[in-house]
């Protein structure tokens, strides 16, 4: 029994190992699972908290953009041209009507609990009931003040709840200024319901200089340099962009700086007052012309009463600065502010008013194109000033064809330079071109650069001039060039195409006794005079070819300028040019160019007229020479009328 006691005792004593591999093990997966929640939180409280805290940025704010004025547009003594007016409308605050839409929304869907209908509409189409029923509730408090009976569109509401919720919903767009003020004296300050007001373009002289001024679009892009938040959903007010024109090309300048906006919005995307962040919008900045407008709207006036299409150029032979660009038929800028509508851009259309035919018509030019023959021709040693090369006789056989001086008066006779160019005389022009050469007439003219554009600062100047020779003509029409083809260059005719504004610079160089003159609409109070190649032709054949142009204007083809009293511009010696061409359609062109004062040039212009009667003298002289003869009348009166102060300084 002994024995027993003693094994019972030594089993009580038994030891055990300290611990289990069992447990341990899951002590270390215990430790490892909390370590990796420690680390997985330690990750999204310090690691991520940054991509967390931008998350919650952009779902909690948004960013509202202005758009800024545009700059203003002047002329060259800084009269308004283009500005901007006030556009007023009525709009609301949807944000700040979430009560009002709530308790709407909650008495609709009692109403309609009420009935028993079982065809109730659902939630979302309740909310917007109830959107429609107050927003027009608020149309109404307008409706009553103007006397007007306006309905809310409440698809046009949706959308704009949906996608626009922090702009102001508009009512009522582009307000009379009576209705305006009468909102203005009647609206409580602290309503959601204002008058709001942003700019829209302004032309104080209407249709004047349209195609050279341009117009704007609506711009729904605007962008805000500079100004943070672009990772934020953004709001956009609608701004402008040019779109033709001055507006276009100059559109970065005028293009004002918009301001913005940075709001804290709730969970519903309604604005928690005060802004985070604001900046003003600043106006774009202004462009001044070298646009005269009083002689602009002369030489319209004075266009339009021919009732057919036509473009006039006037520019400062020194510095290439443009006077006038006018072009008929036009259109009146004021149509496309804020919109152009549906009726007046037809109405365009079908006027065919959209082209700016100064720069984006190319015609023959005629006659005038003997004032370039001749100078190649004297040139080359082809001509003499003081010796004939034919006796006209109106009818001349050459080449085995028929050619004929189409200048209405019949026989010249054996003729100087200066006679045939005062009469134009094409029996003259045809030999002289014969003696020059098609190849030396074509590299004159692009000595003069007549075969391409001019560059001038407008959109759409066309590319079509043509100052064409034998490799031309069989690249372009596949047949080599034949001696007729010689006889029409030399005279303005056949393939030869320029502009109004490139026969105008053309003119400013002969003027200056230079070969090129780079237009330009911007103006400079300290603008260089331009300098160039000299023409190339000795004192004596430059004054036979200015005294051919100066008698043009007294007794030859443009006469009209001085046995016209209405015509005559007193005291002042003008060079000139007439010229009629031919253009396909049984249509002629009337051309008149010139310069003045002859002795000492200061403005050239030059100017064409489509219309269907035939006879140079009767083209150019008659119809073109009145328009330049206008334009001069205006600028030598302002020259000899005492001065004046600008208008107002354009900074």
């Amino acid at each position: 029994m002994a024995d027993n006691l003693a094994e019972q005792s030594g089993n009580l004593v038994r030891s055990y190992k300290g611990y289990d591999p069992r447990v341990i093990l899951f002590y270390f997966i215990i430790a490892l699972l909390l370590a990796t929640l420690a680390s997985g939180l330690a990750y999204q409280q310090f690691i991520k908290a940054d991509e967390y805290h931008e998350r919650e940025r952009m779902q909690s704010q948004r960013r509202i953009l202005v758009p800024g004025p545009r700059g203003n547009i002047y002329d060259r003594e800084g009269r308004l041209l283009v500005g901007n007016r006030p556009r007023f409308a009525v709009v609301l605050y949807l944000d700040e009507l979430r009560p009002e839409f709530r308790r709407e929304y909650i008495r609709i869907r009692k109403n309609y609990r009420a009935t028993g209908d079982k065809d109730i509409p659902s939630p979302g189409q309740m909310e917007r009931i109830a959107r429609a029923t107050v927003v027009q509730r608020y149309l109404d408090e307008v409706n009553t003040l103007l006397g007007r009976d306006e309905q809310v569109d409440s698809r046009d509401l949706s959308n704009h709840f949906v996608r626009e919720l922090l702009l102001p919903y508009t009512l009522i767009d582009d307000l009379a200024p009576e209705d305006y003020a009468r909102l203005l004296e009647s609206l409580p300050v602290a309503s959601p319901l204002q008058v709001y007001t942003s700019s829209t373009r302004y032309y104080p002289y209407g249709p004047a200089a349209a195609h050279t001024l341009g117009y704007v679009g609506i711009n729904s892009d605007i962008e805000a340099e500079d100004f943070p938040g672009d990772d934020l959903r953004t709001f956009k007010l609608k701004g402008s962009i040019g779109r033709d024109g001055l507006e276009k090309v100059f559109d970065a300048d005028l293009q004002g700086e918009p301001g913005g906006t940075i709001f804290r919005v709730d969970p519903s995307g309604f604005r928690i007052n005060p802004p985070l962040e604001r900046r003003q919008p600043v106006q774009g900045r202004n462009l001044v012309t070298s646009l005269d407008i009083d002689l602009q709207r002369a030489a319209e006036a004075k266009l339009r009463e021919f009732n057919t299409p036509g473009a006039a150029v006037a520019m400062d032979v020194h510095t290439g600065e443009v006077l006038v660009m006018a072009s008929v038929p036009d259109y009146d800028l004021g149509s496309f502010s804020p919109r152009l509508s549906f009726a007046a851009s037809k109405d365009i259309e079908a006027r065919q008013a959209w082209a700016n035919r100064a720069i984006g018509s190319a015609y023959p030019p005629g006659s005038t194109f003997k004032i370039l023959s001749s100078i190649a021709a004297l040139r080359n040693g082809a001509i003499e000033i003081d010796q004939p090369i034919c006796d006209c006789r109106g009818v001349l056989h050459q080449h085995g064809r028929r050619f004929v001086c189409y200048n209405g008066r019949g026989v010249h006779g054996e003729v100087l330079l200066s006679e045939a160019i005062s009469s134009s005389c094409d029996i003259y022009f045809y030999e002289a071109g014969w003696r020059t050469s098609a190849e030396k007439l074509a590299a004159e003219g692009r000595r003069f650069h007549l075969d391409g554009p001019t560059g001038i600062e407008l959109p759409y100047e066309t590319g079509r001039m043509v100052m064409p020779d034998n490799a031309w003509k069989v690249e372009n029409i596949g047949m080599k060039w034949f001696p007729g083809d010689t006889a029409n260059m030399a005279i303005g005719q056949g393939f030869v195409l320029t502009t109004p504004l490139a026969m105008a610079a053309f003119t400013a160089s002969v003027a200056r006794g230079e070969v090129h003159t780079k237009p330009t609409l911007v103006h400079r109070p300290d603008a260089p005079v331009q300098k160039s190649e000299s023409i190339g032709l000795t004192p004596e054949q430059r004054a036979a070819l200015i005294k051919g142009m100066v008698d043009c204007t007294t007794v030859g083809t443009a006469r009209v300028l001085t046995n016209i009293a209405g015509l005559r511009v007193p005291g002042v010696q003008i060079a000139g040019k007439t010229g009629t061409a031919q253009i396909p359609g049984n249509k002629n062109v009337a051309w008149f160019i010139c310069f003045a004062p002859a002795e000492k040039p200061e403005i050239a212009i030059a100017v064409a007229i489509e219309g269907d009667t035939a006879g140079e003298e009767f083209g150019g002289g008659l119809y073109a020479a009145p328009v330049a003869s206008r334009i001069l009348q205006e600028y030598f009166r302002k020259k000899n009328a005492p001065a004046a102060a600008p208008a107002f300084r354009v900074n």
